[in-house]
């Protein structure tokens, strides 16, 4: 799998990939792979504003439920209905159909800072857990 060149990723496994319609936001191939076969992914409204490391929503799969976490502040723009008849995307194609949602950051300046990591400093630190 090939990662967008411009991908960041936090310590919570979601990941950002900046956008001129907004940073589309997912979970990591990793989370993906820990929480197995996702049955259900509860998304936000559009016009939500979020801060960053904010909960706005949940990834419920046979093994667990996790909070999706925002990795940046900003106002939510668009969400991938398709998740709500195919939650399983967000583990098969987590960083092409199975997105999350896209949010217009408040300062894009934290789509690059500290606290996000790119492909190669991501998989270190998932290395380490």
């Amino acid at each position: 799998m090939t990662l967008p060149a411009d991908i960041r990723f936090v310590q919570s496994h979601e990941f950002l990939v900046p956008g001129p319609d907004g940073a589309t936001i997912g979970i990591s191939k990793y989370a993906a792979e820990q929480l197995g076969d996702v049955v259900f992914v509860e998304l936000p409204q559009v016009g939500r504003k979020v801060a960053k490391g904010e909960s706005f929503g949940v990834v419920e799969s046979v093994k667990a439920v996790s909070d999706l976490y925002a990795p940046l502040d900003g106002e939510i723009v668009a969400v991938n209905d398709a998740l709500a008849a195919e939650p399983g995307l967000v583990g098969e194609d987590p960083y092409g159909r199975g997105w999350i949602v896209k949010i217009a950051p408040s300062d894009a300046s934290q789509l690059t800072a500290a606290g996000t990591m790119d492909g190669a400093a991501y998989e270190t630190f998932v290395g380490g857990l």
